[in-house]
């Protein structure tokens, strides 16, 4: 047996890690501190074609030599075969020239005070997209309301990102039995986003934390709620989660030893399965986490102590987990809802190589039916209180959720200064959501982007070859400027996004700056640089 890390230091070393699983591959148990789960060691990294549902018959562990290359140890770490000594130099010979080593490209680009996710050629990239979320359906019938046609025209319209909600209620709806059927579909659907070219932030979406109180996330089998009162108040659904059973379940839930061990149970299986898909940004770990008030607190104070303590702790924890099995997707936290009215968070550190910061941005008035109002201070009072914590920390800024009634009467403001104020401190958002429908919905029941909403259409640069300097979108005009700085270790082209909805009668495209053009092939416009590092380029496209 392996030995046991001390758990609020962390867990094991890396060295540590590596030799449990090569145990374990060989036939010893793990330690009590990953506790017993239907994903077996060897199991870490299956292959597509392992994904079956729960009632199939397990395939048998390989060999522990088998399950070595299955685990996808570094081959640093493999034993050499024996018999076959390593190759050395000849005596006689000098050490030969050093091997230059390849500069390596960097995950994140920081400029000034934002930092974006950088791709493998170094370019900073930016993202726009929906929610995709299927509440009702449940069972056999889960994302039965989430189809390719969807991605499809998601990619149509430009956008490059889906925040896809799953719940940990159907994934595993009874303790240690996940639904491989469940896994199945949320492949497909990332399927469905690589086809088009979408990137994938797998959403563990609660609302008033779960099924035992009429509605969806934690499983009703984690849920410890002491026999507390929960009054359900369907016109103000929010207002559910001051409900002492509601807070005192979320209590347990970072407390309880067993119910920390299955939550990181859950993620280390999802990571497992989908970690490798190439559609696959990252893992938002918990939607909207809330908490239990102490006597005498208001919620800015539960909200400060929460998530400088049970909160942060709760995504260290959860990125351990999922870092055991996937080492190259981003996670992304969340803090509390009170930064909605202007609250910096209280969370400390997350000390992870690949943490981004996934707030929601919502307008606490329009939440409750009122109309945006154009003077107010909600959108200056959000962006003085969300940008120091990712600012410390060099964390890329996605907005995991922002949205409203496209039907309002200041609706259209709402975008134009919406997206403005997004422009200027994040690097993408989702909108919620993509759906048929009333509400939040970006599309009306016929199918037809709603009048206001058709407005989230815009062009933007989805990958910069350097440091973006400045952006913005004039939506009177449907004119889009981006200055950038080249950088030594960015190629490739910057890429910009034109949706032909934005500009049916083409568009125009300015470049100033020395030895740079451009070309065009779909709704992407190309800008070439060949200057020297650090040299500035300012793009200018206008309706033709």
């Amino acid at each position: 047996m392996c030995h046991e890390g001390p758990e609020e230091q962390g867990g094991w070393t890396r060295r540590e890690i590596v030799r449990c699983l090569q145990r374990s591959a060989a036939g010893t148990s793990l330690p009590r501190q990953l506790p017993p789960t239907p994903v077996k060691a060897w199991e870490l990294h299956p292959p597509a074609s392992s994904i079956r549902p729960a009632s199939s018959t397990s395939p048998k562990p390989p060999s522990s030599k088998g399950a070595r290359h299955a685990l996808d140890l570094p081959r640093r770490l493999r034993r050499p075969r024996r018999g076959r000594p390593l190759a050395r130099r000849p005596p006689h010979a000098g050490p030969g020239p050093p091997r230059p080593r390849p500069r390596p490209r960097p995950d994140r680009v920081t400029v000034g005070d934002r930092t974006y996710i950088a791709d493998d050629q170094g370019r900073a990239l930016q993202w726009r997209g929906f929610n995709l979320a299927d509440k009702s359906s449940r069972g056999t019938h889960a994302f039965a309301d989430i189809h390719e046609s969807d991605l499809k025209d998601m990619a149509g319209r430009g956008f490059n990102l889906a925040r896809l909600a799953f719940f940990w209620d159907d994934l595993e709806p009874t303790p240690g039995h996940y639904d491989r059927g469940y896994l199945t579909k949320m492949r497909r659907i990332l399927d469905w986003a690589g086809r088009y070219h979408i990137k994938v932030i797998l959403d563990a979406h609660q609302d008033v934390y779960g099924p035992h109180f009429g509605s969806r996330g934690v499983p009703d089998w984690a849920t410890r709620d002491e026999g507390l009162p929960f009054e359900p108040k369907p016109d103000d659904w929010f207002s559910e989660y001051f409900e002492p059973s509601v807070q005192t379940a979320f209590d347990h839930l970072y407390k309880d030893a067993d119910f920390r061990a299955a939550h990181a149970r859950m993620w280390m299986t999802v990571a497992s399965a989908l970690g490798r898909h190439p559609a696959l940004l990252g893992y938002d770990l918990m939607n909207e986490p809330f908490a239990k008030f102490l006597a005498g607190e208001d919620l800015p104070t539960a909200a400060a102590r929460f998530e400088a303590t049970e909160l942060t702790e709760l995504w260290n924890r959860l990125a351990r987990a999922i870092r055991l099995v996937d080492h190259r997707s981003w996670v992304f936290v969340e803090p509390t809802v009170i930064v909605g009215v202007g609250v910096p968070t209280q969370m400390g550190h997350i000390d992870d190589p690949h943490a981004g910061y996934a707030p929601h941005f919502y307008e606490t008035a329009m939440e409750t039916g009122a109309d945006y109002d154009p003077n107010g201070t909600f959108i200056p009072a959000y962006e003085a209180a969300i940008s120091d914590y990712p600012t410390r920390h060099r964390m890329p800024v996605i907005v995991g959720e922002w949205g409203g009634n496209p039907y309002l009467p200041h609706a259209r403001q709402f975008v134009t200064d919406m997206t403005a104020s997004l422009d200027r401190f994040s690097s993408g958002w989702t909108w919620w959501q993509w759906c048929r429908g009333g509400g939040y919905c970006f599309l009306d029941r016929a199918g037809v982007a709603k009048p206001n909403a058709q407005l989230l259409v815009q062009p933007y640069a989805r990958a910069v070859a350097g440091d973006p300097l400045k952006y913005a979108y004039d939506p009177a005009t449907r004119t889009y400027t981006l200055t950038f700085r080249t950088r030594h270790n960015a190629k490739g082209p910057t890429r910009i996004t034109v949706p032909s909805d934005t500009y049916p009668g083409g568009y125009r495209v300015d470049v100033q700056g020395s030895k740079a053009s451009w070309d065009d092939h779909g709704q992407t416009v190309s800008v070439h640089t060949h200057g020297r590092a650090g040299a500035t380029y300012r793009v200018t496209i206008t309706p033709r």
